[in-house]
């Protein structure tokens, strides 16, 4: 994606080659997957001038050729950086300036980097990244629609289910279980808060009775490299009127909030729009509005009160405000929403309206 356009960022910024690599076959480097749309261990290697290449282990030279369709290398894992120099020499590739992506490369990655390129200069390319991946190609949007029409199906499903699950651990197997059927992986580890556990926005699911009361579950699927993000907040039992009331209010909030978002627009104007309209509430407001997502599950924009983002067309984001009363409840209700124009379409489709479940 959008590597010529990182080519022209580069060269502006006077970066002669950008160098992205990943280490580790458990965990892949958001950037190079989202230039090259290859998932494994090594290192893709962007000129400014020239066209980019992926360096892997032999191992992983198939699975690159076709993930990426771009000119391939195999090398020795062990000797990466070696690897990068001799090819560089060979292609004729001269540089004084390296890119690299500081927000991806652990400190002692980085000082064997610097031993291997002595005299070279580098530079952060983590800013350029960012803000290109901020807005989202038709390709892009069609895998993330895709990936929301995915979530939608096992969020329903689970929703449906409710009254089969004894524990919030059943629930989070169900949910890691299903994305596994559709061949997808989690984004993150699944949220299912019950009763007062609802109160604390990242709880960890665990194998006890379900709570009555207000549930929050929070999920997501990688499809294709991609993430969504969504979270519904059921009752467990009978809600009182005022239970009623309190969810209808943040449901509310949440559909002002989409509706008041507009192109040009600030993220922190929506987001302090939330704060106030919570009320005496929204001391209990204690998290972002919101985040972009793409080939991570947080992405520009931010939707905090501290943002200098503005909304554009071909972001997507989501908008998730919330209540928690600690020791006591918590409601949250996420949404995916595609920024297309004046046009604002949710991705994430399942009902809102408090289903309760005895």
């Amino acid at each position: 994606m959008k590597v010529k356009e990182f080519q022209r960022a580069i060269k502006k910024e006077g970066i002669d080659i950008a160098l992205f690599f990943n280490l580790d076959s458990m965990e892949g480097n958001p950037n190079l997957f989202y230039f090259s749309g290859y998932t494994g261990v090594g290192a893709l290697v962007i000129p400014k001038n020239s066209p980019s290449f992926l360096l892997v282990p032999r191992m992983e030279y198939e699975r690159a050729k076709k993930e990426s369709g771009m000119n391939v290398a195999s090398i020795e894992k062990k000797k990466l950086f070696d690897s990068v120099k001799q090819i560089l020499q060979r292609k004729g590739i001269r540089f004084r300036t390296l890119g690299i992506d500081y927000g991806t490369t652990p400190l002692s990655l980085f000082r064997i980097l610097k031993k291997n390129f002595k005299k070279k200069r580098t530079k952060d390319v983590s800013k350029i990244c960012a803000q290109l991946r901020i807005l989202k190609t038709k390709k892009e949007l069609a895998i993330l629609q895709k990936a929301c029409s995915i979530t939608n199906s096992i969020v329903n499903q689970c929703i449906a289910s409710l009254k089969k699950f004894r524990t919030e651990a059943e629930i989070a197997a169900f949910l890691a279980n299903e994305t596994r059927k559709q061949g997808c992986e989690l984004s993150f580890p699944p949220i299912v808060a019950s009763g007062k556990n609802a109160s604390m926005p990242h709880y960890q699911p665990r194998n006890v009775k379900l709570n009555k009361g207000f549930c929050v579950i929070d999920f997501g699927i990688k499809y294709k490299g991609y993430c969504s993000d969504i979270t519904r907040t059921v009752y467990l039992g009978n809600p009182t009127q005022k239970e009623k009331e309190i969810y209808e209010f943040v449901l509310k909030i949440q559909e002002d909030a989409i509706e008041k978002i507009k192109e040009g627009g600030r993220c922190s104007e929506i987001y302090e729009f939330v704060k106030k309209s919570l009320g005496k509430y929204g001391h209990y407001f204690t998290h972002g509005l919101g985040h972009g997502i793409g080939v991570q599950i947080h992405e520009l924009p931010n939707l905090t009160d501290k943002s200098k983002d503005r909304f554009q067309d071909g972001m997507v984001f989501t908008v998730e405000p919330g209540v928690y009363i600690p020791g006591k409840w918590g409601i949250r209700i996420e949404d995916d929403i595609l920024l297309a124009g004046k046009k604002k379409r949710l991705l994430t489709t399942v009902p809102k309206k408090l289903k309760n479940v005895n």
